[in-house]
């Protein structure tokens, strides 16, 4: 009959720097179910690698091991996890348990990697600890309890899969000889109940309770002798290959959470300093985005629709000519030539002049401005009060004014629209029709705006000149503005004679601002972002100190029956659980920031969208898994047995 565990020339070897250490040197042996077994001997003498061996924490560098007639060497690294779950059960020298959980949790641990649901664990963790005589320590945590309880609580836990298997590494060495001998009498039963018990000691009292005792010393097997009969188990060895169903995605993840929620309200400062980098990289990153999103909507609410489709000519053979005011060839008839165009809206003829303009005790430097009965239309003017002028006040060169709001206040500070009232540009006296919005493409100017019928300014104010400072061009709705500013070219050069004007197409330079604005917003927000991949650097960082100050409870839960995938997700969750908390910290920062920036009256809003918050929260998510996954793969990577001896 197949033996439960089998040995056969097995050897481990350690590699330390260029030094190769032996720690055992091809023994074979075989351990049938129902045993009562003790490995005895010195500090050094290989019986913990052993241990290790037997228990699947750790394989034999050459040689074969058997668990149920099935080699360890063909197994993968869940299999050996799986065997660790369902069959072995470890009670350590030091207990092992962890210290952000209650007794009644740490025994149940192992049932977590089982797929077992939280009730069945509780009820069977219990009764465990009950039956251990710890019914009124269930709640109790490792720090609360003495060194005999402890050891009760690994035992209980030792047990909560079933624990065919125990393996007992020293016992009793941390306890009292009272306690020592309470546990002895636990193993005792448990043995007689049917368990397969491996006891690892240096003590010869603790190993003369056993049935079998082997010796080993400097890595090979000194004496294998039975002190009495044995309980031997007939029954058929383990199902080595036996598969457990795996736990779902989302049962790895809600046990995974509050472990992980556990582990970071243990160590809160530390967690709290590295989620300021998160908290402070997502603030940044949504407050940048409200600044350039509130600075974007402001210009572009300023310029409204200006520029929609303009077209400004103006006299000249290239920008910047010096003698473009000698050229008198941009005359009224161009307009209504541009006018009868399919691609043209409509077309304003423009004449400007500086001038002094004055009422009662008031005299201030403007800039009158002769244009056309479309002008409104063209520039899409506001009009506040009054109206603008007929075709009658054109023909007729009539000194009515149409002026802007500004204007308005400086003249009439006393009337909010002050029509019908009277005042001189230069001496000619003009009255007063109309009150405009002030444009966008006025706002940059510091001088005063009024305007007046493009017939009177060339009549009263400049002479009978009939050549034109500028023609103002609205293009009809869906025309492409690059080709109809070629055709525009192209008529006004047939009619001249030649190319003695430029066209400045507006609708593109708006196009252009705009653009050049979308670019410095997204620029910035992308700088913003940086302090994110800082702050997720620093996570990083965190997380790998954790996984060092840690790896003896990985090394446990590995011992207990974790996949590399239990431990991968404990601690990946760990990382965007820090970078979700951290980024729901920073926007409550950014929108407190926002609701500042509003206290203070500033030119243009913070305006922060739910778009901006969830880019933020979604990209500091993705800061969590980028940089917590290298060290929880580093984690699921550890080889248990070397896990558990971390210092």
């Amino acid at each position: 009959m197949t033996a439960l565990l089998e040995i056969e020339n097995a050897s481990r070897v350690f590699r330390t720097g260029d030094e190769m250490i032996v720690a055992l040197g091809g023994i074979s042996l075989s351990i049938e179910g129902g045993e009562l077994v003790a490995i005895v001997g010195a500090s050094g003498s290989g019986k913990t690698t052993l241990m290790n061996i037997l228990g699947c924490l750790d394989q034999p560098s050459s040689g074969d091991y058997r668990v149920g007639g099935r080699s360890v060497g063909d197994m993968t690294a869940d299999d050996l996890a799986a065997l660790r779950r369902d069959y072995f059960g470890f009670i350590f020298q030091d207990y092992q348990l962890l210290g952000t959980l209650s007794a009644a949790d740490n025994v149940a641990v192992p049932a977590v990697y089982a797929g077992l649901d939280t009730g069945s664990r509780r009820e069977r963790s219990t009764s465990l600890l009950c039956s251990l005589g710890l019914g009124d320590r269930l709640d109790h945590r490792p720090n609360e309890l003495s060194g005999g309880q402890q050891q009760r609580v690994s035992i209980a836990r030792a047990l909560m899969n079933g624990g065919r298997i125990i393996l007992a590494d020293e016992p009793t060495g941390a306890l009292d000889s009272e306690s020592g001998q309470s546990v002895l009498g636990i193993l005792k039963e448990l043995h007689a109940g049917g368990h397969t018990i491996i006891i690892v000691t240096h003590d010869n009292e603790i190993a003369g309770h056993a049935d079998r005792i082997i010796e080993i010393r400097e890595g090979t097997i000194l004496s294998d002798r039975r002190t009495r009969d044995q309980n031997i188990d007939c029954t058929p060895g383990l199902d080595a290959s036996r598969t457990v169903a795996p736990f779902s995605a989302f049962s790895r993840l809600v046990e995974a959470l509050p472990m992980a929620i556990r582990s970071m309200a243990a160590n809160r400062v530390r967690t709290f300093l590295t989620m300021l980098s998160i908290i402070f990289g997502t603030a940044a990153v949504v407050v940048a985005t409200g600044f350039g999103e509130g600075a974007r909507q402001e210009i572009l609410g300023q310029l409204g629709g200006f520029g929609a489709g303009l077209l400004e000519i103006s006299p000249g053979r290239h920008q910047g000519d010096e003698s473009a005011s000698s050229i008198k060839t941009l005359v009224v008839s161009d307009a209504y030539a541009l006018a009868d165009q399919p691609y043209v809206d409509s077309v304003t003829p423009e004449v400007w002049t500086s001038v002094r303009v004055g009422f009662e005790h008031t005299s201030v430097a403007a800039t009158v401005t002769g244009v056309g009965q479309d002008y409104f239309r063209v520039n899409a003017l506001k009009l506040l009060a009054g109206s603008f002028f007929s075709a009658e006040a054109i023909s007729g060169r009539r000194q009515e004014a149409v002026i802007d709001d500004r204007t308005a206040a400086i003249l009439f500070p006393n009337d909010e629209f002050p029509l019908g009232n009277i005042f001189l540009i230069e001496r000619v006296p003009v009255v007063v029709i109309g009150v405009f919005s002030r444009p966008p493409a006025f706002q940059f100017r510091g001088r005063l705006e009024v305007l007046l019928p493009y017939t009177s300014v060339k009549g009263r104010l400049k002479g009978a000149d009939l050549s034109l400072d500028a023609l103002s061009v609205r293009l009809a709705d869906s025309v492409d503005t690059i080709v109809a500013e070629r055709a525009v070219v192209n008529l006004l050069t047939r009619r001249h004679g030649a190319t003695d004007f430029v066209v400045s197409n507006y609708d593109q330079w708006r196009k252009s601002y705009v653009r050049t604005s979308q670019t410095i917003w997204q620029l910035t927000s992308s700088l913003a972002a940086i302090s994110l991949l800082v702050g997720g650097i620093g996570v990083m960082n965190i997380m790998l100190i954790s996984i060092r100050e840690r790896t003896r409870e990985i090394g446990l839960r590995m011992a207990v029956g974790a996949r590399r995938i239990d431990i991968m997700l404990q601690f990946l969750i760990e990382a965007v659980t820090i970078c979700i908390s951290g980024s729901i910290l920073g926007v409550a920062l950014a929108l407190g920031v926002a609701t500042v920036w509003s206290g203070l009256g500033s030119t243009f809003p913070m305006l922060i969208s739910v778009n901006a918050i969830l880019s933020a929260c979604a990209v500091a998510v993705c800061v969590g898994l980028t940089f917590g996954f290298l060290p929880a793969y580093y984690a699921s990577r550890l080889n248990p047995a070397d896990a558990l001896s971390k210092e």
